[in-house]
Protein backbone atom coordinates (compact mmCIF):
# COMPACT_ATOMS: atom_id res chain seq x y z
CA UNK A 1 0.00 0.00 0.00
CA UNK A 2 1.24 3.63 -0.88
CA UNK A 3 1.63 5.52 1.81
CA UNK A 4 -0.17 9.22 0.95
CA UNK A 5 0.14 12.65 2.71
CA UNK A 6 -3.21 11.58 4.80
CA UNK A 7 -1.65 8.20 6.54
CA UNK A 8 2.08 8.16 6.57
CA UNK A 9 3.19 6.18 9.32
CA UNK A 10 5.61 8.10 11.53
CA UNK A 11 6.30 6.10 14.11
CA UNK A 12 7.36 3.29 11.69
CA UNK A 13 9.78 5.71 9.80
CA UNK A 14 10.87 6.88 13.75
CA UNK A 15 11.26 3.09 14.53
CA UNK A 16 13.64 2.48 11.33
CA UNK A 17 15.62 5.26 12.06
CA UNK A 18 15.99 4.42 15.90
CA UNK A 19 18.51 1.39 15.09
CA UNK A 20 22.07 2.37 14.51
CA UNK A 21 22.83 -0.85 12.10
CA UNK A 22 20.03 0.58 10.10
CA UNK A 23 21.17 4.36 9.84
CA UNK A 24 24.63 2.68 8.93
CA UNK A 25 22.97 1.23 5.78
CA UNK A 26 21.19 4.24 4.78
CA UNK A 27 24.44 5.97 5.26
CA UNK A 28 25.76 3.92 2.46
CA UNK A 29 22.76 3.93 0.47
CA UNK A 30 23.76 7.64 0.57
CA UNK A 31 23.18 9.06 -3.27
CA UNK A 32 23.81 5.61 -4.65
CA UNK A 33 22.86 2.37 -5.12
CA UNK A 34 24.55 -0.45 -3.50
CA UNK A 35 24.14 -4.81 -3.76
CA UNK A 36 23.29 -6.59 -0.46
CA UNK A 37 27.17 -8.49 -0.21
CA UNK A 38 28.80 -4.88 0.79
CA UNK A 39 26.51 -4.31 3.67
CA UNK A 40 27.59 -7.76 4.37
CA UNK A 41 31.14 -6.98 3.85
CA UNK A 42 31.38 -3.58 5.71
CA UNK A 43 29.07 -3.76 8.31
CA UNK A 44 30.27 -7.58 9.31
CA UNK A 45 27.20 -8.50 10.41
CA UNK A 46 25.60 -11.95 8.61
CA UNK A 47 23.64 -11.56 5.36
CA UNK A 48 20.83 -13.07 6.75
CA UNK A 49 20.90 -10.14 9.92
CA UNK A 50 21.42 -7.40 7.39
CA UNK A 51 18.53 -8.55 4.88
CA UNK A 52 16.19 -7.71 8.21
CA UNK A 53 17.45 -4.41 8.78
CA UNK A 54 16.73 -3.98 5.15
CA UNK A 55 13.43 -5.20 5.12
CA UNK A 56 12.58 -2.92 7.85
CA UNK A 57 13.69 0.13 5.82
CA UNK A 58 11.46 -1.32 3.31
CA UNK A 59 8.21 -1.43 5.04
CA UNK A 60 9.22 2.18 6.39
CA UNK A 61 8.71 3.45 2.51
CA UNK A 62 12.54 4.59 2.90
CA UNK A 63 14.34 2.02 0.92
CA UNK A 64 13.84 0.12 -2.50
CA UNK A 65 15.06 -3.01 -3.75
CA UNK A 66 16.24 -4.54 -6.92
CA UNK A 67 16.95 -7.60 -8.15
CA UNK A 68 19.94 -8.17 -10.69
CA UNK A 69 20.63 -12.22 -11.83
CA UNK A 70 21.87 -13.41 -8.17
CA UNK A 71 22.58 -9.96 -6.71
CA UNK A 72 20.15 -7.45 -4.76
CA UNK A 73 20.49 -3.80 -5.07
CA UNK A 74 18.86 -1.35 -2.47
CA UNK A 75 18.95 2.50 -2.86
CA UNK A 76 16.81 4.99 -0.74
CA UNK A 77 13.41 6.08 -1.79
CA UNK A 78 12.15 9.83 -0.64
CA UNK A 79 9.04 9.17 1.11
CA UNK A 80 5.85 10.46 -0.10
CA UNK A 81 5.12 12.76 2.35
CA UNK A 82 6.88 15.95 2.16
CA UNK A 83 7.20 16.25 6.62
CA UNK A 84 9.40 12.36 6.51
CA UNK A 85 11.16 13.42 3.19
CA UNK A 86 12.70 16.13 5.41
CA UNK A 87 13.25 14.09 8.43
CA UNK A 88 14.71 11.72 6.26
CA UNK A 89 16.94 14.04 4.21
CA UNK A 90 18.14 16.17 7.37
CA UNK A 91 19.29 12.19 9.02
CA UNK A 92 21.16 11.51 6.08
CA UNK A 93 22.55 14.88 6.77
CA UNK A 94 23.47 14.68 10.26
CA UNK A 95 24.78 10.85 9.19
CA UNK A 96 27.64 12.68 7.07
CA UNK A 97 29.16 14.09 9.91
CA UNK A 98 29.16 10.95 12.03
CA UNK A 99 33.04 9.81 12.24
CA UNK A 100 31.61 5.94 12.14
CA UNK A 101 29.42 6.51 9.44
CA UNK A 102 32.41 8.73 7.64
CA UNK A 103 34.59 5.26 8.19
CA UNK A 104 32.01 3.49 6.89
CA UNK A 105 32.26 5.06 3.57
CA UNK A 106 35.82 4.95 3.22
CA UNK A 107 35.35 1.12 3.96
CA UNK A 108 32.76 0.99 0.48
CA UNK A 109 34.87 3.15 -1.59
CA UNK A 110 37.77 0.83 -0.94
CA UNK A 111 35.73 -2.30 -1.19
CA UNK A 112 34.58 -0.91 -4.95
CA UNK A 113 37.40 0.75 -6.39
CA UNK A 114 40.43 -1.47 -5.19
CA UNK A 115 41.16 -4.73 -7.14
CA UNK A 116 39.08 -7.55 -5.82
CA UNK A 117 40.76 -8.64 -2.16
CA UNK A 118 38.12 -9.60 -0.84
CA UNK A 119 36.38 -13.47 -1.75
CA UNK A 120 33.43 -12.73 -0.61
CA UNK A 121 32.65 -9.24 -3.03
CA UNK A 122 34.98 -10.67 -6.37
CA UNK A 123 31.89 -10.72 -9.32
CA UNK A 124 29.92 -7.96 -7.06
CA UNK A 125 28.61 -5.32 -8.91
CA UNK A 126 30.29 -2.12 -7.67
CA UNK A 127 27.76 0.73 -6.26
CA UNK A 128 25.80 2.97 -8.60
CA UNK A 129 25.90 6.50 -8.56
CA UNK A 130 22.29 7.67 -8.42
CA UNK A 131 21.04 11.38 -8.22
CA UNK A 132 20.09 12.22 -5.31
CA UNK A 133 16.41 11.82 -4.68
CA UNK A 134 16.73 13.73 -1.12
CA UNK A 135 18.03 16.91 -2.22
CA UNK A 136 16.40 20.51 -0.33
CA UNK A 137 14.17 21.18 -3.17
CA UNK A 138 11.93 18.00 -2.93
Amino acid sequence: MERTSKNYDFALLFAALADRTRLRLLNLMDGREVCVCYFVEILGQSQPKVSRHLAYLRRAGIVAARREGKWMHYKIVAPTHAGAASILRETLSVLRQDAEMQRDLGLLNKACCAPPQLTTLRGAPAPVRRPALLNASS
